[in-house]
């Protein structure tokens, strides 16, 4: 009998319909569903995993927070430990019958670590089975097809390197994570999390918070003209765009006061052309999906799942060039039977040649994120229909022309006074036809020549302030992980929502918490290579080279250890300070606001009998103030006041469904209008 082993129990479905033709049984053992088919006489089963079957973990004894001490985790022995006991049964039972097992689980370091770890629990009963691995990017007919037609070896190096992740996240993690919370009395469901790949990403979004908070604004003026040419009005700034004294610009407006017309003297246009993107990879179409309100976790989970049911490729790639096997008239054609899509392939397909873009980073281990089926839209939700959409025309940009546009400025003359415009418009479309997240709208400028005489409306001064930098949104923090090597394509989303879920950022642009900003901030003064990327990509870089067959997993393991052990001795001489800083920073997070009665704060406070908490005045027993909240979330204080009644308000991260903001208020007119409306 041929086991095939896939790391979802969707993947099991499909592979086993692909392969069986469609001539598939679907039995249970120990609840888990096993697909079987006959090929050629020789008995198939397929049997799904839910991803990692075994997780790293200390052993029992360490599981004591209060008795053992967190320094102690970092010599300490990992065992594997079942997480999915009902899977492992199943599999084990087939297993011991089998004569041969291909392991069909994804293919890179995650994925091959958990067809290997499955491997082995085969091989407790069945030492002698042979083994081989089906590698495929796309579950489709003719990739899987393929892949089962020339297997391959395992690739055991691949699972070293996951297995050293795996290993070296445990040992900071649990370490790190203990050592904090326990010196600033964060235990049980309030503990702080701290990671090697987390803890410099917070960094990154604190100090970049700091950089605003440093900022000192700075006042500038400009000064607008209005001007009409055959009935059409449009501005033109001050060749000066930022006037520093306002005295100065003030002496420019009184010297056109009373002018009633300007000389164009220069009008020109210049073309520019625009190449088209490169192919997807994963990084890439993370920062995408962000920029169109699709968070970078989210992204990844229908990214997911699309591939599972073999609409796109898989999505965990580095690769920005697509290889020479993939055929890639064949899947614009395919795409000719989409209701939406089907039209524009067609007209991709009459060009004489196709030549796709080329990105900067090619690898072999699997081709850019495309399209593998034609998608049924009413079979979609709106958030996975929107991602197809994204692929499917990131996939038509690649392969079409180059995009024209043409820029124009005028300037003119008022009273020796130079103002200009400018405007830009679309003269080709090219890709941007195929892909318009990235088109600008259209800014026409009059049809005017030089020495054309146009009339001059009046001028006025604006206010304006100099800008800190820009917050980070979750697509721009994506990209800086990468640039940094903080993370790899398969984690880096996971590590943006794990800071969401532990309360330390929140909103996109994203904002830290005060607990955040005293976690970072503490890890930066008393243990900075902890909260730096440095550190974190050298591992990554000795992890590759496990990849590579350069180094072993113990060595690497060992080596991170050794790195630990010096951080810890920092934090350990200064835990008194630290536990310090640290709570006084969630001290700060419990403060929403302030009172409406007394003008002291108001905190979030938990009652001693009940454990409800609520939100109190600070003046108490003086003041009374107090507004109820829910009873389950991460409460985080926005600093801003309602505008219906000048209540603060907060937002709610529940881990469950999306966040809600709202006003602690629950007497606010806005609320009593709401209901009103909605009775």
């Amino acid at each position: 009998m041929r086991l095939i082993v896939t790391e979802k129990n969707i993947a099991a479905e499909r592979i086993a319909k692909i392969l069986g033709n469609g001539k598939v049984k679907i039995e249970k053992n120990y609840t888990v569903p096993i697909y079987t088919f006959t090929e050629d006489g020789h008995p198939t089963s397929v049997i799904g995993l839910k991803g990692h079957i075994l997780k790293a973990d200390f052993p029992e004894e360490y599981n004591n927070w209060q008795s053992v001490s967190p320094e102690s985790l970092i010599d300490a022995k990992i065992v594997k430990v079942p997480t999915q006991k009902q899977i492992i049964k199943a599999l084990q039972k087939l297993g011991k019958d089998a004569d041969e097992v291909i392991i069909a689980t994804d293919f890179d370091r995650e994925g091959e670590l958990i067809g290997v770890d499955a491997l082995s629990l085969i091989k407790d009963v069945n030492p002698n089975v042979a083994a081989r691995r089906a590698r495929f990017s796309a579950i489709t007919k003719t990739e899987i097809s393929r892949a089962f037609e020339h297997p391959e070896n395992l690739y055991f190096n691949l699972a070293q390197a996951g297995e050293a992740r795996q290993d070296i996240d445990l040992i900071w993690g649990a370490t790190l994570t203990r050592f904090i919370s326990l010196v600033s009395s964060r235990l049980g469901r309030q503990f702080l999390s701290v990671g090697r790949v987390q803890s410099p990403t917070l960094a990154l979004i604190v100090q970049r918070e700091k950089e605003r908070e440093a900022f000192v604004v700075e006042p500038y003026w400009q000064i607008k003209a209005t001007y009409e040419h055959d009935g059409e009005k449009f501005l033109a700034s001050h060749k000066i765009e930022k006037f520093w004294d306002k005295e100065e610009a003030l002496k420019v407006l009184e010297k056109i006061n009373g002018a009633k017309s300007g000389k164009v003297i220069s009008a020109t246009k210049t073309q520019r052309e625009t190449a088209p993107p490169a192919p997807f990879n994963t990084t890439a179409f993370l920062s995408a999906a962000a920029s169109i309100g699709i968070s970078t976790a989210n992204a990844m989970r229908i990214a997911e799942s699309l591939y599972m049911r073999g609409l796109i490729s898989y999505p965990r790639v580095d690769n920005t060039v697509y290889p020479p096997s993939l055929n890639l008239r064949e899947i614009l054609e395919m795409l000719m039977a989409s209701p939406q899509f089907g039209m524009m392939a067609t007209e991709l397909l009459k060009q004489k040649e196709l030549t796709p873009t080329r990105g900067k980073r090619q690898a072999t281990d699997h081709p850019p994120i495309h399209p593998t089926g034609v998608a049924n839209k009413d079979e979609l939700d709106a958030q996975e229909w929107k991602i197809y959409e994204l692929v499917v025309r990131r996939f038509y940009a690649t392969l079409a022309p180059i995009s024209v546009s043409e820029s124009m400025r005028i300037d003119i003359d008022t009273n020796g006074e130079i103002f200009f415009t400018r405007g830009n418009r679309v003269v080709e479309e090219g890709w941007l036809k195929y892909y318009p997240y990235s088109r600008k709208k259209d800014e026409e400028v009059p049809p005017v020549n030089e020495g054309d005489i146009v009339a001059f409306m009046g001028a006025n001064i604006e206010d304006k302030e100099t800008q800190p930098p820009a917050r980070y949104s979750q697509g721009k923090l994506i990209q800086k992980m990468e640039e940094l090597g903080l993370g790899t394509k398969a984690t880096r989303h996971e590590i943006i929502k794990s800071l969401y879920d532990r309360g330390y950022i929140h909103g996109d642009p994203i904002q830290p918490t005060e607990t955040g900003m005293a976690v970072a901030e503490s890890l930066l003064k008393y243990a900075e290579r902890i909260a730096t990327p440095t550190m974190t990509a050298e591992l990554e870089k000795d992890m590759d080279a496990i990849a590579e067959g350069e180094t072993s997993h113990d060595a690497v393991v060992e080596r991170s250890r050794q790195m630990l052990a010096s951080i810890m001795l920092s934090l350990k001489s200064k835990q008194a300070e630290l536990g310090e800083e640290i709570r006084a920073g969630i001290r700060e997070d419990k403060i929403v606001g302030q009172c409406p009665n007394c003008g002291s704060n108001l905190k979030i406070i938990r009652a001693k009998k009940s454990r409800k908490r609520f939100v109190g005045c600070t003046s108490y027993p003086t003041c009374s103030t107090s507004y109820p909240l829910p009873q389950y979330g991460e409460i985080i204080s926005l600093g801003e006041a309602c505008d219906a009644c000048g209540s603060p308000k907060i937002k709610v991260v529940s881990g469950k469904g999306k966040p809600w903001i709202l006003c602690i208020n629950p007497k606010c007119p806005a609320k009593e209008k709401k209901e009103e409306v909605s009775g």
